[in-house]
């Protein structure tokens, strides 16, 4: 199979490859089965009940990773061993996600900021962390959601698009995700509601 990347996309190692389980023969094959598996997940994750109701912790991000991927690569919601383009050495990420759960349950508790920058912050620091070999974009969005809706609040946008292949509303993501890197949450804010 032959990998196409759109921009902001963590390349592939040989051995995250070899985990695929479906046999597929183009990157279109692997985005719609990918999509489905997710849709999977994403039902799972709405139900709210007993393992999968608090999204802050760590065992419930690794659970919800599995879920959306687990029909697709066989080391779905085991955190990536290897260094990537992105992302914080492997073994800093389960003491990371700790930290971003807990600190994200105090902002909570203490109104340090809105919901949707709220939000929006615990999407950023996700994928800046990037815990696993993929998925990491998508599954930081609907785990921002998930932090949203079972909060009473509606869940993001997410520009209203596909942001898997590369397209202007991919590429503006992008740009919000690297001017939040720089500090500037304002245009990932926005973009999470556009």
């Amino acid at each position: 199979m032959r990998f196409t990347y759109p921009q902001g996309a963590t390349p592939l190692d040989p051995d995250t490859i070899a985990g695929l389980i479906p046999h597929l023969t183009t990157q279109r094959e692997l985005n719609e089965f990918e999509a489905r598996n997710i849709l999977l997940g994403e039902r799972w994750a709405l139900r709210a009940r007993g393992e999968n109701r608090g999204i802050l912790l760590l065992t419930t991000l690794r659970k919800l990773h599995t879920r959306m991927f687990d029909l697709t690569w066989r080391w779905a919601g085991e955190f990536r061993r290897v260094e990537t383009n992105i992302g914080i050495p492997p073994h800093q990420i389960p003491m990371r996600l700790e930290q971003l759960c807990r600190n994200t349950r105090y902002q909570i508790e203490n109104s340090v900021f809105g919901w949707d920058e709220l939000a929006a912050r615990f999407h950023h620091e996700m994928v800046s962390i990037h815990p696993f070999p993929n998925g990491n974009g998508r599954h930081a969005r609907l785990a921002a959601d998930l932090l949203l809706t079972r909060h009473g609040q509606s869940r993001f946008t997410w520009g209203s698009r596909s942001l898997v292949e590369s397209s202007g509303v991919r590429k503006t993501y992008i740009a919000a995700l690297q001017s939040a890197d720089n500090g500037d949450y304002e245009p990932l804010i926005r973009f999470c509601r556009s």
